[in-house]
């Protein structure tokens, strides 16, 4: 980080590691500065596998570390117009750090190798931790090498599931801020039913879904009347959050959900959140209330 350098002024942060994934979620960073006119910071965080007194290979680690980061700093002051770019060098676990440091962060930006199963079990995911743990909102880039652009670039889709006004204002911002279109998705269930031996069949009843379809519209409503260029369509989907979102994220932009637990009208989409993050493959925001 530069020195004296106002510490609420870090605007969008971005993990390096010099991965393929790393150079994914740092195009992504750019692309946000650069829409939002404001400062990135380039973290990279690096650890010793050594012991205390092999300071040889200590320093050898730090100056390749050095290095890492200077060459993805330099790649965003290349490859921006404007951007005031910082470096942030951490000796401890990079997902310690970014959430650190997105305390004062407008944005963090990280990548995902998307791991799963045995794979995520011993080498942890530094994405889906921060995306949990941060105070600010998240972007989880997935897949490798550069970040493609579309010619006719996909919408933002947002999952919108129960005191969502934090979400949907980012969702709309983005929306905005790239010009393209939003559609808001709410997943809904009928309500089960107990049945018994002799039971009639039980005619299932369309109230759910319409109390669904004016639940969504009325969350959406103050969000659309702000952003009235960015063209809305409302999606009630009849199924689970983690099914629904996921058939909604392909040929999509980006995917805005929420990261808060709380119940309302709509359900909950926080217990969600690290799941649907592997189950997709395009960029997921994560915004925090």
């Amino acid at each position: 980080m530069e020195p004296n350098s106002p510490a609420g002024d870090r605007g969008i942060v971005v993990g390096y590691d010099g991965s393929d994934f790393a150079m994914q979620a740092l195009d992504w960073a750019m692309d946000e500065a650069e829409y939002r006119n404001t400062p990135i910071t380039v973290c990279h965080a690096w650890q010793t596998p050594y012991g205390a007194g092999d300071e040889e290979a200590r320093k050898s680690l730090h100056h390749a570390a050095e290095h890492v980061l200077w060459h993805g700093a330099e790649c965003a002051r290349q490859c921006t117009s404007g951007v005031r770019v910082r470096e942030d060098l951490f000796e401890g676990p990079a997902s310690e750090r970014l959430v650190a440091l997105s305390e004062t962060a407008d944005l963090v930006v990280v990548g995902s190798r998307g791991l799963s199963g045995a794979a995520r079990h011993v080498m942890g995911s530094v994405a889906g931790h921060v995306a949990t743990h941060a105070l600010c909102p998240v972007i989880v880039v997935r897949g490798a090498g550069s970040l493609p652009h579309r010619r006719h670039p996909g919408p933002v889709v947002v999952g919108v599931g129960g005191g969502d006004d934090h979400v949907l204002a980012f969702a709309y911002r983005e929306a905005a801020l790239r010009g393209l279109s939003l559609i808001a998705v709410h997943a809904w269930r009928y309500p089960a039913a107990a049945w018994a031996a002799g039971m009639a069949p039980m005619v299932m009843s369309d109230v759910p879904g319409r109390e669904a379809v004016e639940a969504l519209e009325a969350a959406v409503e103050p969000w659309r009347a702000r952003h009235p260029d960015v063209h809305t369509l409302l999606q009630p989907v009849e199924g689970a959050v983690l099914d629904v979102l996921a058939d909604s994220s392909p040929g999509a932009t980006m995917l805005v959900v929420g990261a808060t637990r709380a119940r309302g009208v709509l359900g909950r989409l926080g217990s969600v959140t690290r799941p649907l993050i592997d189950a997709v493959t395009c960029p997921v925001a994560v915004v925090h209330s």
